[in-house]
């Protein structure tokens, strides 16, 4: 892609002041906004319409912005982060969160990884660096709910500390800043905080008011950790593979829209305002101006009422959108194993 057909990049006058965002403290004392903008759009929209949604959401003043390698679009969100930059945001006033995929847990595979990844988004360094998930089991693009990998293996501990310790190497060559978890369970975690070296600094989860994990976000923040929360508004943009007839909208909820009625906003944004005022950081994704402006504005905007949070506390139905079936590794399984919910790491 050349510089002319990059995505252009101008300040947006209806914007939010990026130093009106508020910001969350890490262990280390980096901070990182309280919101940002999502990028997985690969199963719906085209690469280069998110790379356009990027350059949009940094004009109307988005500076976080979550990506993976797995998504299929960090080359043309790269060319976006150059037109930011050169439009005058300062490289540090950017947080950019980047992911391993599962098919590179290998040792020698973790560190060319993400130098693909800082060459595709055109930076010299990433904010944070995350485990996908922590099942090295590949799948591919587009793939349906019955598909499974020939070399699908269980969770390892063992293996995993290899992964991470690579992910270590990144933050003493100055490659990554933080690095981080996505998609564990605190049995998991603790194995992790018990060996780690370097501590997670954020760990990505899937967090909305019909999906509250209360205990896995409780034990992350008594942890030091930062929780960020993907599909924050339910995730009505998911693969059919991650669709069950028993899954909830939590936008059609009566108490979001309730609540959505009294400020006179779409119930999306009740959600995203919700997340901001728990204490997770969502990351909500949308392509269209009008969606991610307004999440952002809600953001920063007067909080919810103390009987409103109370409210939303109460419609929590543990009702997991995104199940990972395509992670499973024996045929008797269902996606519920990946989870531990009884605790312990479920046996090999």
């Amino acid at each position: 892609m050349t510089a002319q057909s990059s995505p252009s990049f101008t300040f947006d006058p209806e914007g939010v002041d990026p130093k009106e965002i508020p910001t969350r403290v890490l262990y280390t004392g980096a901070t990182i906004p309280v919101v940002g903008l999502g990028t997985f759009g690969s199963d719906s929209v085209s690469a280069q319409t998110v790379a356009e949604a990027v350059s949009g959401a940094a004009s109307v003043g988005y500076r976080l912005f979550d990506c993976a390698s797995v998504y299929g679009n960090e080359r043309q969100i790269g060319h976006s982060f150059c037109e930011i930059i050169r439009g005058g945001v300062k490289r540090e006033d950017l947080w950019v969160t980047s992911k391993l995929w599962n098919d590179k847990h290998g040792e020698d595979d973790v560190i060319p990884s993400c130098e693909k990844t800082l060459e595709d988004l055109q930076l010299s360094y990433l904010d944070l660096y995350l485990i996908h998930w922590p099942f090295p089991n590949f799948h591919p693009p587009r793939c349906d709910i019955t598909s499974r990998s020939a070399e699908a293996k269980p969770y390892l501990h063992e293996s995993y500390m290899k992964t991470w310790r690579q992910l270590e190497k990144l933050v003493e060559r100055g490659l990554v800043k933080h690095i981080g978890t996505s998609n564990m369970t605190i049995p998991k975690l603790k194995l992790l905080l018990r060996d780690a070296e370097i501590r997670p600094a954020c760990a990505e989860m899937e967090l909305h008011p019909h999906f509250q994990q209360p205990e896995l976000f409780q034990f992350v923040v008594d942890n030091g950790i930062v929780p960020i929360g993907y599909s924050p508004v339910g995730s009505p943009g998911r693969p059919e593979r991650d669709r069950t007839p028993d899954d909830t909208v939590d936008t059609e909820d009566p108490v979001i829209v309730r609540i959505a009625e009294r400020w006179g906003l779409h119930p999306a944004v009740v959600c995203v305002k919700w997340a901001v005022q728990r204490g997770q950081v969502p990351i909500p994704f949308s392509v269209r101006r009008t969606h991610y402006l307004s999440n952002l504005r809600g953001a920063v905007s007067g909080p919810l009422t103390e009987e409103e949070m109370r409210e939303i506390e109460g419609i929590d139905r543990n009702c997991r959108l995104i199940k990972g079936h395509v992670f499973l590794w024996k045929e008797d399984q269902t996606w519920e194993g990946l989870w531990d919910l009884n605790g312990e790491i479920t046996p090999a």
